[in-house]
């Protein structure tokens, strides 16, 4: 199997940066990271307010909300880490199903009653405020986003089991979920009623003081299903217009509903053939053969579906720009099928995979996406993922890629799961606690896979002390 060095193992950045360059010799790290003076505390205008850093957040559910789909104390712990990161872009946090049917698990925050969730999303913005006035930063200078979804295919809103509605019959990914018949394709009817949902939800965010709603278009979730649906006959699918008019409907909609609330979308630009796990636990195509071309992805080359193909992506920022739409958060692939591209990890989850190569390729092809996206949609605003296995060289590598307008916002995702200060250090001054820094142990993912809630249970002191650490910890694979 591949053979890799973890980021921790280099000794400076100048050895780091000779290995990144290996892969890509684009690639750059920079040598020392800077304070607010530098790149990351460069301002920017987005959403109609002026920034005052280039740090995001990216939504991530910890499977910890009421059977109602309320936050608990645990969801509200999290939100209040959000806050003290002091990262001026808030990228949904949560990601909140417009439907109790739509959740991708039982804990899921959703749109029930419209009243308790609303009451439930104000309790949000109250704990994240919190934490950013501890911080010291407050409410200035910040952009708070709600992420809106519908799970589609990997729709598991009871302890059950999958409930999967899909976009059209998938050639490897209905076995995953059960799908074994046409009753789990949405019908024309049920698609024209799901804008309204969203619409619907996007009033509750904007009463509760978010700025803006990203309309979720990532990770194999219904609405990034629906741009892969060439084979679905009728009005959403088939050519790109009907493969985009859901989403199309879906902004018209919200903007009817909440004229002066912003819209974004969180988009994975390319994705990947699906993935298992071999005989030696190493990740491998999962039936490649008698499946070419692939025609059930988007952005990806249907002849060599290990190689994005960026021309319906483009087509797609231009109708973003058509629509007034500017906030644009990138990622690859899906955790489902193909994590070690989607979260590069230098240890896999519990139901998951070895990296089949360096998961640094991995982050170089996140970077190259977001890096060809921006030179072609200069005017767009784009959020970079894959960013935490760069570990101690994440500042160094986001300082790069912004200060060379490759990139105008650096996500973080896992890393605020055990750090969330680490913007509020970098742009201070202060050297990083490399004791919190995420080492992508893969346990906020084996947590929920296994029912329990998600959480750094390595680095975290009131996660490692909680009894599910020992569970976890004995359940993670060996790296090889």
């Amino acid at each position: 199997m591949t053979k890799f060095r973890l980021p921790g193992s280099f000794s400076d950045a100048a050895s780091f940066e000779a290995r990144l360059k290996e892969i890509d010799p684009s690639l750059g790290c920079d040598p020392e990271p800077l304070d607010a003076s530098g790149p990351m505390g460069q301002s920017i205008e987005a959403g109609g307010l002026t920034l005052s850093n280039r740090f995001a957040i990216h939504p991530m559910e910890g499977w910890d909300g009421t059977s109602d789909g309320l936050p608990s104390e645990a969801t509200l712990r999290r939100w209040h880490r959000f806050g003290l990161s002091g990262a001026a872009l808030l990228w949904g946090g949560e990601a909140f199903a417009v439907v109790p049917e739509g959740r991708a698990n039982p804990n899921q925050l959703h749109q029930g009653s419209s009243d308790a969730a609303g009451e439930g999303l104000k309790e949000l913005m109250a704990t994240l405020l919190v934490g950013r006035g501890e911080a010291g930063v407050g409410d200035r200078d910040f952009l708070p986003g709600l992420q809106l979804t519908h799970s589609g295919r990997w729709s598991r809103p009871t302890p059950d089991g999958p409930s999967p509605r899909v976009a059209y019959r998938h050639p490897v990914l209905d076995a995953r979920v059960g799908v074994d018949s046409d009753d789990a394709v949405f019908t024309d009817e049920e698609v024209a009623a799901l804008p309204q949902k969203y619409a619907s939800a996007a009033v509750l965010a904007s009463d509760a003081g978010f700025k803006f709603v990203d309309v979720k278009c990532c990770h194999g979730y219904l609405l990034h299903e629906f741009l892969s649906a060439r084979s679905r006959p009728g009005p959403w699918g088939g050519d790109f217009e009907g493969r985009t008019r859901l989403f199309r409907e879906t902004v018209a909609a919200i903007r009817e509903a909440v004229p002066g609330l912003e819209v974004g979308v969180r988009l994975s630009v390319t994705d990947q053939f699906p993935f298992t796990a071999g005989a030696d636990g190493v990740g491998e195509p999962d039936g490649l053969d008698g499946n070419l071309p692939y025609e059930s992805a988007f952005g990806l080359d249907a002849a060599d579906p290990f190689r994005p193909d960026f021309t319906e992506p483009f087509r797609f920022f231009a109708l973003l720009e058509e629509l007034g739409i500017s906030l644009v958060n990138l990622t690859v692939g899906s955790p489902y099928y193909c994590p070690h591209a989607q979260r590069p990890a230098a240890f896999p989850p519990s139901d998951g995979y070895m990296s089949p190569s360096d998961p640094l390729e991995s982050v170089a092809a996140h970077i190259a996406a977001v890096r060809a996206c921006k030179k072609e949609f200069p005017g767009l605003l784009f959020v970079g993922s894959g960013y935490t296995y760069l570990q101690e060289w994440l500042p160094h590598v986001a300082q790069h890629e912004v200060r060379e307008g490759h990139v105008d916002f650096v996500g973080l995702g896992r890393m605020v799961l055990s750090y969330p200060e680490l913007p509020m250090d970098l742009l201070a001054g202060r050297p990083l606690r490399t004791k919190s820094i995420c080492r992508t142990f893969s346990d906020c993912t084996t947590g929920p896979r296994n029912g329990m809630p998600s959480g750094c249970y390595p680095l975290d002191p009131h996660f490692r002390s909680l009894p599910e650490a020992k569970v976890i910890r004995a359940m993670r694979p060996k790296r090889r």
